[in-house]
């Protein structure tokens, strides 16, 4: 089993290898074969499957077969004894095509459009931080933006923020929301990964600052050869989640309890950006 190349729209050779993947995944005992041996972690014989699934024999040699057949496990003999594995291939090609069937890897607009015309994007500079940090209050006091309960020193943020993709948005001559990124990683593999961060003042939201700021954060990264953005989002900030989602970011899943807000276990939304590749 292989990944596809990611298409706008499949191919009838793809099409036709995923509904063999599914069609094989169609009967029940396959499923509970292919998970019993998948978090195993390690081959294991027929015999043990049998026992495990409460099937004869004959009923597991037979569907065994036929996840062999389309690749989802490897069969491999030690004297008379079968052990089976799963193929690591499934591990990346399964969820893939699932993806794929679904439209989650078509391509995704570069970024929000129809921008207020009343809105500056410029860097931040030294006479900012002041509103800088009352933005970053307001946004805490909303208690669905951040699991920040204080305020971090403008001395936290400088060192942690990356130059070049610190912004600011002006009305008026009045800063009106930040958006800056953070390295993912101080290991040189990940250089191209940043943590994203929009905030938007009490007195200008619903005006498209969010928007202008996104733009300005997702066209800057790309030509500054950040090839991915991420970001967590708690899922009850719907419309930071429709805000991203509009830039091109993705849901990549939800992380369930991954730490305590007042006292209270909260989830997040992890979300990613992908440059376009040429």
């Amino acid at each position: 089993m292989s990944t596809a190349p990611t298409a706008e729209t499949l191919s009838a050779e793809t099409a036709t290898t995923y509904s063999e993947w599914f069609a094989c995944l169609g009967e029940p005992t396959r499923v509970r074969l292919l998970h019993t041996v998948a978090v195993a972690g390690r081959a294991v014989t027929v015999g043990e499957l049998t026992e495990r699934l409460g099937i004869s024999q004959s009923t597991c040699s037979h569907h065994v077969r036929k996840l062999a057949e389309i690749g989802f496990v490897l069969l491999r003999k030690e004297g008379t004894t079968t052990l089976v594995a799963v193929n690591p291939g499934c591990c990346t090609g399964l969820p893939h095509a699932a993806d794929a069937v679904m439209g989650v890897l078509a391509p995704r607009p570069c970024c929000p459009a129809d921008l207020p015309t009343d809105v500056t994007v410029r860097a931040l500079r030294g006479e900012d931080w002041a509103a800088v940090r009352r933005i970053y209050r307001e946004g805490i006091d909303t208690g669905d933006a951040t699991f920040e309960t204080e305020v971090p020193s403008r001395a936290s943020l400088d060192a942690k923020w990356l130059p070049g993709h610190r912004w600011v948005a002006e009305v008026d001559g009045h800063v009106a929301g930040w958006a800056a990124a953070s390295g993912a990683s101080t290991r040189e593999c990940y250089s191209g990964v940043a943590e994203t961060s929009v905030y938007v003042g009490t007195d200008f939201r619903g005006r498209g600052i969010g928007k202008t700021l996104l733009h300005k954060q997702v066209t800057a990264a790309d030509v500054a050869g950040l090839w991915t953005l991420q970001t967590s989002i708690f899922p009850e900030n719907r419309a930071s989640l429709a805000l991203h989602h509009s830039a091109g970011f993705r849901t990549l899943g939800v992380r369930e309890r991954i730490a305590v807000h007042h006292g209270v276990w909260r989830d997040t939304v992890f979300l990613e950006r992908r440059r376009a590749t040429d």
